[in-house]
């Protein structure tokens, strides 16, 4: 009897700099609609979320300038590389964030971009409050202190 081994291959894309800029209130996980090229491209690990913004648009929710590189290996068929996608989250979900957008001014942003465990690739995205210079001022120092702590830690 055989044993077929699967190779697991992750993929996480990371918006590093949206945890600088702002500061999270509340994260959702929702579906993308992608094409069949996307989807590919993205298993490969070629998308970028550094510039992307989440907006609603009559009671939808949709992610403008996401990256995703074409996909080598297409023909005429490729998709745009930032094209506006919509996002899938409940209805609940979708009109308590579009109210908190509305009311209290918070700004929607992608985290982080992965595929699960059924193969779907899945955004995470924040309810997110932008931060004032003296919180990013906090935010440097906890991470040069974090590092030094590392660096004294590796001499012993």
């Amino acid at each position: 009897m055989a044993i077929k081994k699967t190779k697991e291959h992750k993929v996480e894309i990371v918006n590093r700099k949206a945890d600088f800029e702002y500061s999270f209130i509340d994260t959702y996980e929702a579906g993308i609609v992608l094409t069949g090229t996307e989807i590919k491209s993205i298993r490969a690990g070629n998308a970028n979320l550094r510039d992307a913004y989440c907006y609603f648009r009559k009671g939808e929710l949709y992610i403008k300038s996401l990256f995703i590189a074409e996909y080598s290996f297409a023909n005429q068929f490729n998709h745009d590389t930032r094209r506006t996608r919509k996002l899938l989250l409940r209805r609940g979900q979708l009109r308590k964030m579009e109210k908190q957008v509305k009311e209290r001014g918070f700004t929607i942003v992608p985290i982080r971009l992965y595929i699960n465990d059924r193969g779907f690739a899945k955004l995470e995205i924040a309810l997110a409050q932008g931060k004032k210079v003296h919180d990013k001022r906090q935010s440097i120092k906890e991470r040069d202190v974090k590092r030094d702590l590392s660096r004294i830690k590796k001499m012993y």
